[in-house]
């Protein structure tokens, strides 16, 4: 399998080159990124064959049980540790636990009246997760309360196993990640994130189901050299007032080419926000760094063609939206491609991008389980100037849609130094619509079909607008359609008032060519009349 890497922007650029072979194995691996989580202990025994670490050690000479918590704690934490060798987490587990499909690691519950700060009238509740299956790292978790710094400490009473005994005196297991719930009033509390797996999280806005996954860093994802999965060892959790709509975490993340501290303002509703702070302390020179990285699923849809398949279509996010530095609106639909594709949108200073879902009618998917459209979108907002890089989109073949085979992230032009801090902020919008949007006509659907002969394609792009309700104003609008490399043929508009819609439709002869670059523009009067359309044809 070729894996082919591509330069996408708003002008046509780039040709198709090779970059990388992998099987569909390997191809899967590097899209997926699975990370362990961890697990729990008793009060007052040894931790399960389990000696201390110098991650340990630092952490617990300044941050541990009892002691008073200061935020800048958790950064030099993190730059003491990177000037050391790292030390792999321990994964080690009883049998019991280490050996559970997912079937059984899901009937391990904690009781609901055990979640951290259960029956205070507080808005937000934790609830500690086990380890086991494919969470096996583990996860120490400390909440702060009046300043000073409480151990979260295992009970393997306040879980029930289902048919399942725990076995006997195991020892301080820690976890493998938390959930949060919330609830203000009397309203009953509902689960809005949960923190488990690496430095994967997912959040939800209210009324949803989870889908897209964010990740704190990524480093060399789907590089020939391997992906490395950065991982959460503590997280230090403050305690929020009565009635507060907020929740400040605190967590120290480890990797072999670095560590760092990272803080998470978590602010549940309609729409969810995440503000994430990261001190990165590289121990050697980064230079392929994922930023805001974020994890969706994407099997098939209207742009590939007919499935064997009862549904519609099978996806949590349909496109990757971007709005980069020049102010330029970018619409790039989602494909689950036969080879591993890598696409890299070139900016300076970005000034968002994200996962959306746009789909949300029940008709889209006719999923009676999975239910896609109830899945957020994930738009990512940056603090300051990130100077020059890329927006890189990632797609992995997959046959199943409980795989995360599309990724998406930040990619710094400059490398990290070994040595020298990094400083990256940003703010996550879990929504149903991003809070900023194109003003201007915006994407509805692409499909894609055969052509009228030989290897041509046939393309139909609905772009949907208030404008586009006018017909006085429709006559103004004319398309900039080009394909590199390929010839365009039978470019037609076709007006929908009524449903304030515009469809284009053309056809693409690639030649003998096995890739081809598309951008589509609406324009009036010389000005951008819809969001750029990008769009990659590959056999």
């Amino acid at each position: 399998m070729t894996a082919k890497v591509l330069n996408e922007s708003p002008t046509p650029s780039g040709s198709v080159a090779s970059a990388l072979r992998l099987d569909r194995r390997e191809a899967l691996r590097l899209g997926l990124g699975l990370a362990g989580g961890m697990a729990l202990g008793l009060p007052g025994r040894p931790a399960f064959a389990q000696d201390k670490s110098f991650p340990q050690v630092a952490i617990e000479a300044v941050l541990s049980e009892g002691k008073p918590f200061h935020a800048a704690r958790v950064a030099e934490v993190a730059s003491t540790i990177a000037r050391k060798d790292y030390v792999p987490p321990p994964t080690n587990l009883p049998d019991a636990f280490a050996n559970l499909s997912f079937e059984d690691y899901s009937t391990i519950r904690l009781h609901e009246t055990a979640r951290v700060w259960a029956g205070e009238g507080r808005s937000f509740s934790i609830e500690p997760l086990h380890r086991g299956f494919i969470y096996t790292n583990a996860v120490t978790i400390y909440v702060v309360e009046d300043g000073i710094i409480r151990r979260v400490v295992y009970d393997p009473g306040r879980f029930s196993f289902g048919n399942r005994q725990p076995p006997a005196d195991v020892g301080n297991l820690d976890f493998s990640g938390f959930k949060v719930f919330f609830g203000s009033g009397r309203e009953p509390k509902r689960e809005v994130a949960v923190f488990q797996g690496g430095t994967f999280f997912r959040a939800i806005a209210s009324g949803q189901n989870y889908g897209v996954t964010a990740r704190t860093l990524a480093l060399q994802p789907a590089d020939a050299r391997g992906e490395e999965f950065p991982l959460f060892r503590a997280f230090w959790i403050e305690r929020p007032a009565p009635g507060s709509d907020s929740l400040a975490m605190h967590a120290l993340l480890d990797a072999p080419s670095a560590a760092g501290a990272v803080r998470f303002t978590l602010r549940p509703g309609d729409m969810t926000i995440t503000d994430v702070e990261v001190a990165l302390f590289p121990r050697t020179n980064l230079d392929h760094v994922g930023i805001g990285p974020m994890n969706a699923t994407y099997v098939f849809g209207p742009n590939d063609g007919a499935a064997d398949d009862v549904r519609v279509a099978a996806y949590e996010a349909k496109g990757l939206q971007i709005l980069n530095g020049r102010g330029e609106w970018i619409w790039r639909p989602l494909s689950n491609p036969e080879t591993l594709q890598i696409s890299a949108f070139i900016d300076d200073n970005p000034r968002g991008f994200g996962l959306l879902q746009r789909d949300r009618d029940f008709s889209a998917f006719q999923d009676d389980v999975r239910r896609f459209e109830l899945r957020p979108s994930l738009w990512l907002e940056p603090f300051g100037e990130w100077g020059k890089g890329n927006v890189q989109l990632i797609e992995v073949p997959t046959d199943s849609d409980r795989n995360d085979n599309v990724i998406a992230y930040w990619r710094p032009a400059a490398p990290y130094k070994a040595g020298v801090e990094a400083n990256i902020s940003y703010r996550l919008y879990w929504c149903w619509t991003p809070p900023e949007r194109p003003p201007l006509a915006i994407v509805a659907n692409t499909r894609a079909g055969r052509g009228s002969s030989g290897n041509r394609r046939r393309f139909a792009i609905d772009f949907v607008g208030e404008r586009l309700a006018d017909p006085a104003a429709i006559v103004e609008i004319k398309p900039s359609l080009s394909a590199t490399p390929g010839q365009i043929h039978d470019l037609r508009l076709w007006s929908y008032p009524e449903r304030r819609t515009l469809r284009v439709t053309f056809e693409l002869d690639p030649g003998n060519e096995t890739a081809s670059e598309l951008r589509l523009l609406l324009e009036a009067a010389g000005k951008a009349a819809s969001e750029t359309w990008l769009y990659r044809w590959t056999p």
